[in-house]
């Protein structure tokens, strides 16, 4: 099975998780494409969907989806979104299309945070993939210093600026084997809007598109 297929069969067994005329919450990156395009192919209908970034919300509005800001809602019966990295525990790192601010205030509102990947996203220690970290542009420089003394190496992400306006910064080589502690020690930083751990509120559930199929994981 090919990528696509991978994602387009993750995509649709997410779509069965959706309850009808629910609010819901959407996510960024393709495989939500994908999920965006099976849940309006579906032709099951939602009450309508707060979005992760400009761009999922422009698509759910092309299919006729009605997209809601996040203040209208209370909270929200189900988050559907992907990571760049997730662990058994189901703790990941998300924000390689530069929505992670907006990522993470939507996950905050919903009861059930839905992860879906193909299994290359699935690790044993969060890590590899740069943990991306959304900056004030102001602090660029002071949180870029404070991350080289953690013992990060930071690069700016040239020629982009996120929905909120903001700049990020790509950290490598960051010790990530306490997830939670780093989250929690890198939001502390000044002019640090948030970053890509999501340890702190973890997804409750994976699905995880194979080769034989779609898996389902929950925290171990």
């Amino acid at each position: 099975m090919s990528a696509e297929s991978q994602k387009q069969a993750v995509a649709e067994a997410a779509v069965a998780e959706v309850e009808a005329d629910s609010v819901i919450g959407v996510g960024s990156g393709t495989t939500v494409n994908y999920f965006i395009d099976a849940l309006a192919d579906s032709g099951k209908k939602v009450e309508a969907a707060v979005a992760a970034s400009e761009a999922s919300a422009e698509r759910l509005m092309t299919h006729g989806i009605e997209v809601v800001d996040a203040n209208s809602v209370r909270e929200l019966s189900l988050y559907v979104d992907g990571a760049d990295e997730v662990n058994r525990h189901l703790q990941m790192i998300k924000g390689g299309g530069g929505a992670l601010t907006r990522e993470k205030i939507i996950a905050a509102l919903s009861q059930r945070f839905l992860c879906i990947a193909d299994e290359s996203k699935r690790v044993t220690v969060l890590g590899d993939f740069p943990l991306p970290v959304e900056v004030i542009p102001m602090a660029r420089s002071y949180v870029g210093r404070k991350l080289i003394e953690m013992g990060g190496r930071p690069d700016l992400r040239k020629d982009f600026i996120t929905d909120n306006g903001n700049i990020i910064l790509d950290v490598r080589h960051l010790d990530l084997s306490q997830p939670i502690a780093r989250e929690r020690e890198l939001n502390g930083i000044a002019g640090v809007v948030t970053n890509g751990l999501f340890a702190v509120r973890p997804a409750d559930e994976l699905f995880v598109a194979t080769d034989t199929g779609v898996q389902r994981f929950e925290a171990a």
